[in-house]
């Protein structure tokens, strides 16, 4: 009996890995996709609920968040990335956030590199969820009264005065952009200043806010998983919004789960989803990712994917 029960978790363990695995290749393949221009790819044109950069010079893709906050700057209805949103997170819910968002990997990984971690109770985990929602709120906010202030000469003075901030509030602080973009830069002109000397203009106030920002979730990502999917990230909350209503979804089968005799589904999940008090039909909570870590973790198989 116990070579039996040895067996079956080397198996749960072995599929858990492989999956674990094969979300990683995709992460890493999307991410090199993403940057594909590179290759001579041309650009799509598609916004993804993602949070990437849209400062980087061989991206094929744009995320719908920069996208909306600069067409709304412009006076321009932001069609393409709300049907963005819409589309996919009616069809696949917060998917892209757990297999496409490079910000996403990155997280992973530094988590991954972290045996002990901050646990967050549940109390403080459901108030501290709808934080994003109110950063999301703040940045189309800003980006609508910046839109209607182009009609006063006032107005124009102030968007003038803010700059790149002005067309785009959260992209200007989004650890994503300064990541991918604005790191890379900086380097760039670091090892140009052996030749040509280093342009300290560079340095701003704006640049330092940024970094500082990027440490602070990057540092909080190593302890609490997911931690700014979860608790910070605007297109998190946008997504969530519509992924409550998504054709995937996970079932969870009442006769194989032991439920209060296990709860690994909900210990491993990196978004804290309460999984055992769902509906065990179907579920599609705001705050699932779909990484599969519930469905390959689960000793008794009793949580499967469900479309629709």
């Amino acid at each position: 009996m116990k070579a039996i029960k040895k067996s079956l978790t080397a198996n749960l363990k072995s599929t858990f890995a492989l999956v674990e695995i094969f979300r990683k290749i995709v992460q890493f393949s999307l991410l090199i996709l993403f940057n594909s221009a590179i290759f001579g790819l041309a650009a799509i044109p598609i916004a993804l609920p993602i949070l990437f950069s849209s400062g980087l010079p061989f991206r094929i893709v744009d995320e719908t968040l920069s996208v909306m906050q600069k067409m709304i700057y412009d006076a321009i209805f932001p069609l393409l990335p709300l049907a963005s949103i819409l589309i996919f997170g009616a069809l696949i819910g917060r998917a892209p956030c757990g297999w496409a968002c490079p910000l996403g990997l990155i997280q992973d990984i530094l988590a991954a590199g972290r045996a002990k971690k901050i646990t967050v109770s549940s109390k403080t985990h459901k108030s501290l969820v709808n934080i994003k929602y109110v950063v999301l709120g703040l940045a189309l906010l800003t980006s609508i009264s910046l839109s209607l202030a182009q009609f006063s000469d006032r107005g124009r003075m102030y968007r003038e005065i803010l700059g790149s901030f002005a067309k785009a509030p959260f992209t200007s602080l989004s650890p994503s952009d300064t990541l991918f973009a604005v790191i890379p830069r900086l380097l760039m002109n670091l090892s140009l200043s052996f030749y040509i000397g280093f342009d300290y203009s560079l340095i701003t106030p704006l640049l330092v806010t940024r970094i500082i920002v990027l440490i602070a979730v990057l540092f909080l990502a190593a302890y609490v998983p997911r931690a700014w999917c979860r608790y910070l990230c605007p297109q998190g909350a946008f997504s969530a919004l519509i992924s409550r209503f998504s054709l995937l979804g996970l079932k969870r089968d009442p006769v194989r789960c032991v439920r209060a005799k296990c709860h690994i589904c909900e210990d491993i999940c990196p978004m804290k989803v309460p999984i055992l008090s769902l509906p065990r039909d179907k579920f599609a909570d705001p705050e699932c990712i779909y990484c599969l870590r519930c469905v390959t973790a689960c000793p008794t198989k009793a949580i499967k994917p469900k479309f629709p």
